[in-house]
């Protein structure tokens, strides 16, 4: 009676968490459709028709698949689409290498070295954080114009190389200093010096925080549209966002199909930097959930 009762208190328990499962994978399953619901209605609209077949309702399926968007997209505006995204990793590959190079070193001087005015400066580059980039944009650009960096690719770029992500010097830092000081000390015993620690050291504890803050620039920059808006006047030396721009011309009607086809290609590239560094990344975000 005393087992058959144990055994029945257990098949209860068994079952509740079973439903628990369930339950909780079913709404995760949910959230994610309808997260998902508008880059998959991106891609099937990709592959519809005419503007009339894409608004005709919410499906994701079109009538007859068609690759038509992507043919005429490609060459659609006097340009291969192809000259776009190369000029847009013209401008992501070494904006990418400058922030993560110089939010690297800021933060290791931040976090590991003491010295006269340090609060203050570290003030100084938070309070960045809190500063629109609309106010800049003046600024800047006179200052661009004297040196004779406009319709180049140097305002997008240089800037890079400056420690300009004061979001990205702060997660670093927070990193760093959960790093115990022991370590480096006895690199340092066996003769590396700050540098060497850094490189051989630091970077490879706080790696997963280093991917994270090159796979944000990535996006970020693939996705800027406001920098080359400003500061690029030829079309040859435009990025995919302002050559989609250019076949989104309303006076003689937007072909969505086609603006979806190459939003798809553009983003291609994005998604499988994600993809391909997603256990780095999460293993930032669960470090720095711990850490933080």
């Amino acid at each position: 009676m005393r087992t058959t009762a144990i055994q029945r208190s257990n098949q209860r328990i068994w079952l509740r968490k079973k439903i628990s499962m369930i339950l909780r994978y079913t709404v995760l399953f949910a959230v994610g459709i309808v997260m998902m619901y508008p880059l998959l209605w991106m891609l099937g609209s990709s592959f519809k028709a005419d503007n009339t077949e894409i608004f005709a309702g919410i499906g994701l399926l079109p009538k007859k698949f068609s690759l038509d968007a992507y043919v005429k997209g490609w060459t659609g505006t006097g340009y291969p689409f192809s000259t776009f995204m190369l000029n847009t990793y013209k401008i992501v590959f070494p904006k990418v290498i400058g922030v993560v190079i110089s939010s690297v070193l800021t933060a290791y001087g931040f976090a590991r070295f003491k010295f006269r005015g340090r609060s203050v400066l570290f003030a100084l580059v938070m309070s960045m954080l809190f500063l629109p980039q609309v106010v800049l944009n003046i600024p800047q650009y006179l200052l661009y114009v004297d040196l004779g960096w406009i319709n180049t690719y140097l305002p997008l770029i240089v800037p890079a190389f400056f420690a300009n992500e004061p979001y990205f010097i702060f997660l670093l830092v927070q990193f760093m200093k959960t790093i115990p000081r022991e370590i480096e000390e006895a690199a340092e015993i066996d003769g590396c010096n700050s540098f060497r620690r850094l490189i051989y050291v630091i970077v490879p504890m706080i790696w997963p925080a280093v991917v994270s803050v090159a796979l944000f620039q990535f996006m970020w920059a693939s996705n800027d549209f406001q920098g080359p808006l400003i500061y690029i006047n030829t079309v040859s030396k435009y990025p995919a966002t302002m050559g989609l721009k250019i076949i989104m011309d309303a006076e003689t009607g937007i072909e969505w199909n086609m603006v979806l086809a190459l939003s798809v290609i553009s983003i291609l590239p994005t998604l499988l930097v994600f993809f391909l560094s997603q256990k780095q990344f999460i293993d930032g975000i669960a470090m720095g959930g711990v850490k933080g």
